[in-house]
């Protein structure tokens, strides 16, 4: 979407504003399902009260086993194989169950399948057109499936996948990579910018560079087609931007993934045209 703006009067009291910065942010801020979901199967495996024991190949489990030193209440164990033992420690003892694990393996599933997804989406642009193609692919490949009777043989394939991550796992990853993206997103973002008041444009491209002044005088900005999973379904709302300055000694430049671009743009817009009227009654 490519615009000229066009000189236009503003209602009393509804004047744009005098400065509108765009930060365009890097890949990383469309990970955050990932810490979120990590964060959350955190959650779920210490609630679920559920701890992993490590055994020896070979180990069996056996329901309502006699116990004497407990008057024989039978009690669900574990049976090592002969001349194999559970782990301990420096000092002999055995190594009592403590890592928080969830029964139920979908947790780990879960979580990998919001990884693999997250990689494809942020690295397989489908802009436009592309993203309803792709939509109503699976849409189709679903039904077809659904006639042909393959869900349920790929149910039972998927039913031997078994993924679990401990507590701490899910901890760890989730914890670095939030802590990554917030200095990412608050900091090292906030050097890659630019900086529209009426008349001028201010360009940061790279940290620690200085900035560089444009006129304002026939620039044109473009807001590129969406990428429904990547700008509406991780970006919440984000997209890229281009900008392209007038004049004798022209310059492009790109943006990608400026948050709430729709409402900038149309910011960016009011103040090129009330700077042209301004311009045009001067």
């Amino acid at each position: 979407m490519s615009t000229a703006p066009q000189p236009v009067a503003h209602p009393t009291g509804m004047e744009p504003k005098r400065e509108i910065r765009i930060i365009s942010h890097s890949s990383l801020f469309y990970w955050w399902p990932v810490w979120a979901v990590g964060f959350l199967m955190c959650l779920i495996t210490y609630f679920s009260g559920q701890l992993m024991a490590i055994v020896p190949t070979g180990t069996v489990a056996e329901k309502s086993r006699p116990i004497p030193w407990e008057s024989n209440d039978p009690r669900d164990v574990l049976v090592t194989p002969k001349d194999k033992h559970l782990p301990q420690d420096k000092d002999g003892k055995l190594v009592q169950p403590k890592l928080h694990i969830a029964a139920s393996k979908n947790l780990g599933v879960l979580f990998c399948f919001v990884v693999l997804l997250v990689i494809v989406i942020t690295n397989v642009p489908l802009r436009g057109l592309w993203s309803v193609i792709v939509i109503v692919f699976l849409v189709f490949l679903s039904i077809i499936f659904a006639i042909l009777g393959w869900w349920d043989h790929i149910l039972d394939a998927l039913h031997w996948l078994d993924i679990r991550i401990n507590l701490g796992g899910y901890l760890l990853l989730s914890s670095v990579l939030f802590v990554i993206w917030l200095i990412i997103f608050l900091l090292f973002d906030q050097q890659i910018y630019m900086v529209f008041t009426p008349g001028q444009l201010r360009v940061r491209l790279e940290i620690g560079d200085a900035e560089t002044a444009y006129d304002t005088t026939g620039m044109t900005i473009q807001k590129q087609r969406s990428d429904l999973f990547r700008h509406w379904i991780l970006g919440l709302g984000s997209g890229d931007l281009i900008v392209r300055t007038a004049g004798a000694q022209a310059h492009h430049f790109d943006m990608p993934n400026v948050l709430f671009l729709g409402r900038k743009v149309r910011e960016i817009e009011d103040m090129l045209r009330s700077r042209q009227m301004v311009t045009g009654q001067g």
